[in-house]
């Protein structure tokens, strides 16, 4: 340090990585351009927060703690006291879980998180206690895991994904790179359903084969379940920790896209044995979790299971009306990029068509930089997110993704309309 700054080499490496910032330059963007039609957020839709009633859900809880045996004052207190750091909702939560997906775990096998962004720190910090050790990640990546890698300096391998999913012959090969230079593959990330940025699915197919191979290579496999309630009717596949025998899978999940996302609210479901002992992966989370945020926000858990309760400790009926949104949403920026953009998709211009999620990757013929993103949104009033922050092994210096979770159908229609005529006058397609 000098005088009254500090030599930025003193601080981690980490707040130099472009990573850290990107999410960061996309809102700055957002801000100067406040008039463009922004396919850039994969936000839950407006029209949802506007039906949040804070008091009725917090009530429900509190019913529900008084019909648990508690009196109105010790209801309360719990509310506004600090809490327990494994959470306070977890049987309501673990109730949700078996019901919908069929995880069927004790509800001491939960931590309630704030999002699933920490879920994914605590597991992080958890399994890696050694440089050698490596995390496997499906290139594309979330950034929110890629990221947490990088705050702890966790060792990040890319893999390439098909369309159904990671390629998992790309994946063995890792292992064996690994354990030859002396190390291992200690866990690996995938989105199995729709994932973000990428789109692609897990067929059932692979997603026994992942879980295979996690047991014969002895790596875990961390599942990130944002998406997973996008899928169409009749269509929804089984997370991997409902198919997980040999106790491979830790499954991250959050009510950020199903309830609202200033709750805050996700969690972790952890019910690896460690030791002798009897205690669960999940009571070392609750012990890091205790450093990290001490606990997730009673009145925030209040909230969220008493919407889960008025649904019938249901996931799939509280996401219904919000997942059919999302699916017509996405079916409509696909209709309308078939009719402003179909005569130009050819091997130049390229787009994906996900059966769920919230995102299109469309490929150009030229890089869409941060110049590009400029004159799309200064010229022609259209925002999206370049994918090139989502490779870790570098590639999608072509590509950008477009999320139509924040839109409505109008707008997505203006801003396609918008996104056309970019793309026709200064890519040339």
């Amino acid at each position: 340090m000098s005088g009254d700054w500090l030599d930025q080499e003193s601080l981690h490496p980490s707040l130099r990585d472009p990573l850290l910032g990107s999410i960061g330059f996309l809102n700055e963007v957002m801000g100067r351009y406040p008039d463009a039609i922004s396919f850039a957020p994969g936000a839950p839709h407006p029209d949802f927060l506007t039906e949040i009633d804070v008091q009725r859900y917090t009530g429900r809880f509190l019913a529900h703690l008084r019909d648990e045996g508690r009196t109105p004052g010790q209801a309360q207190r719990l509310l506004y006291e600090y809490g327990p750091g494994r959470g306070l909702i977890n049987g309501i939560v673990r109730d949700a879980l078996a019901r919908d997906h069929g995880i069927d775990v004790d509800p001491d096998a939960i931590v309630i998180t704030v999002g699933a962004q920490e879920a994914m720190l605590l597991v992080l910090r958890a399994l890696f206690r050694s440089g050698s050790d490596v995390l496997a990640v499906a290139d594309p990546c979330f950034v929110g895991m890629t990221g947490a890698a990088r705050l702890l300096d966790v060792e990040r391998r890319a893999i390439g994904e098909t369309p159904a999913g990671i390629d998992l012959d790309a994946l063995a090969t890792a292992c064996r790179q690994a354990r030859q230079a002396g190390g291992r593959v200690r866990a690996c990330y995938v989105a199995p359903d729709f994932s973000n940025p990428g789109g692609s699915r897990m067929t059932l197919a692979a997603r026994r084969e992942l879980l295979a191979l996690a047991e014969r290579e002895d790596f875990f496999v961390l599942e990130d379940d944002a998406y997973a309630f996008t899928a169409p009717p009749g269509e929804q596949l089984p997370p991997l920790k409902a198919l997980d025998e040999a106790g491979r899978v830790i499954h991250i999940g959050t009510f950020a896209k199903v309830c609202f996302p200033g709750a805050r609210v996700g969690y972790v479901v952890a019910d690896q044995r460690v030791g002798h002992g009897g205690r669960l992966l999940a009571d070392e989370l609750a012990t890091l979790k205790t450093m990290v945020t001490v606990n997730t926000s009673p009145l925030c858990q209040a909230v969220i299971a008493g919407m889960l309760l008025e649904h019938g400790r249901s996931l799939m009926e509280l996401s219904r009306r919000k997942s059919e949104l999302y699916r017509r949403n996405l079916q409509h920026l696909i209709g309308a990029l078939d009719a402003h953009l179909g005569d130009a998709r050819s091997g130049r211009l390229e787009w994906n068509r996900p059966d769920g999620g919230f995102f299109v990757r469309m490929r150009l013929p030229v890089e869409a930089d941060v110049d590009l993103l400029e004159r799309s949104a200064g010229k022609y009033g259209v925002l999206w997110t370049p994918m090139a922050q989502f490779y870790l092994g570098g590639g999608g210096e072509r590509q950008l993704r477009l999320s139509c979770s924040y839109l409505d159908v109008d707008q997505i229609d203006t801003g396609v309309r918008r996104l056309a005529e970019f793309l026709k006058e200064e890519v040339r397609i």
